[in-house]
């Protein structure tokens, strides 16, 4: 317990006299998270600017630019003369997409022919392509329908026999999950302790490694000599990873809470379960970034091994891309990284409103690899107090 208390208060000492490193793990933190947040505040991408290349000049061509207008997700900002022009704009990204309405648009639909519109999108913006398909495709839809029914009912054909003979086969949609589709329940809680994780991995392996290279590992862990000394490195280990853990893991939960209660959302499953293996994760973080400053003995391999397995943990996960799309090696992988357990359980308690009994093994796991991971790390330093030659490397 002295090996804890003692590493603790020259931690506290070491951040307090130096300014940046307390900012890493204070400051820094939060108002990246804050950044985070407010990038995804407005929960739904709303009014994305579309131009509009009208060739018809018709009634008909202006009431679906009205109708297009007035769905949640386009704006028309622009009305272009030729193609040439609506091409240059989205090249230049002035506009997401353009829809193009051809001469006699409405000529062919009063002739009782098909007409084409259509929609020339950037699909590599994949968000907003898909919403913007989405919302063309419901505006030219409702016209459409709304233009076979007046002619039927002009023929005579009842209302009701109308809308049975125009979908005779209807497809129920039921979201189940995020029925609103808010991206800031979905993707911005996810992004947020992704960012945390970096974060935490890369404080372990500077608190650690910095001792390393400052050949101050013998002064930090002072050692006794016999059985002990094992446990005692152990719980230097500990009294140093504490002050950097309390603050990201206090920095995470209140992004949790005003993420969720602070943002009007009460979660359907438990949150503090959630909160409980947010606390682990931070924990796991950090004791893998000091078991590579340990095992290798290097500030700037530690560095680069916390961003080489931190960085891409998000892109790994299957919360942007489904892990069953995945290569059986790439499924491997995301299954090897924690924040991939984190996340699964993140999500089954706040959207999917499961029972606890689903999440209780990732919280063992968790629990389990931070536990494993220390006592690595402390071995690692076990050996290297040993060794005072080995100190000092960049």
């Amino acid at each position: 317990m002295n090996s804890i208390a003692n590493s603790f208060r020259r931690e506290a000492r070491r951040l307090a006299a130096d300014r940046w490193d307390l900012a890493m793990v204070t400051w820094v933190p939060l108002l990246a998270v804050a950044l985070l947040w407010w990038i995804f505040s407005a929960g739904l991408p709303r009014h994305l600017a579309v131009g509009v290349v009208d060739d018809d000049h018709s009634g008909l061509s202006r009431q679906l630019v009205r109708m297009l207008d007035a769905t949640p997700g386009v704006q028309v900002t622009q009305h272009y003369t030729n193609a040439a022009e609506a091409e240059r704009a989205l090249r230049a990204v002035d506009v997401y997409a353009v829809v193009a309405i051809p001469r006699d648009f409405a000529r062919t639909v009063k002739q009782g022919r098909a007409a084409e519109v259509t929609l020339l999108h950037n699909a590599q913006m994949g968000t907003h392509s898909g919403l913007l398909q989405r919302d063309v495709r419901a505006a030219v839809g409702t016209l459409s329908a709304g233009i076979e029914m007046a002619a039927r009912n002009k023929r005579g054909e009842p209302a009701q026999a109308v809308r049975v003979s125009m979908e005779p086969i209807h497809a129920q949609m039921v979201a189940l999950f995020n029925v609103s589709s808010n991206y800031e329940q979905f993707l911005g809680a996810a992004l947020i302790p992704a960012l945390l994780h970096i974060l935490a991995m890369t404080a372990g392996a500077w608190a650690v490694g910095r001792e390393l290279r400052d050949r101050s590992v013998g002064q930090w862990l002072q050692a006794p000599l016999g059985a002990g000394r094992f446990f005692h490195t152990a719980g230097a280990l500990l009294g140093k990873l504490a002050l950097p853990w309390a603050t990201l893991t206090l920095t995470g939960l209140l992004a949790l809470v005003g993420i969720t209660w602070g943002r009007g959302w009460h979660p359907p499953g438990n949150l503090w379960w959630v909160a409980a293996a947010l606390a682990l994760l931070m924990a796991v973080s950090l004791t893998a970034g000091a078991a590579l400053a340990a095992l290798t003995r290097s500030l700037r391999t530690a560095l680069s091994g916390a961003g080489f397995f931190a960085a891409p943990a998000f892109a790994f996960s299957g919360v942007a891309f489904p892990l069953a799309g995945m290569p059986a090696s790439a499924r491997a992988w995301s299954e090897a990284m924690p924040f991939t357990h984190y996340i699964r359980l993140q999500i089954e308690q706040l959207q999917m409103g499961a029972p606890l009994a689903t999440s209780v093994s990732t919280v063992v796991a968790l629990m389990a690899a931070s536990g494993v991971l220390w006592l690595v790390g402390a071995a690692g330093l076990h050996r290297a107090v040993r060794q005072p030659d080995s100190w000092g490397g960049r």
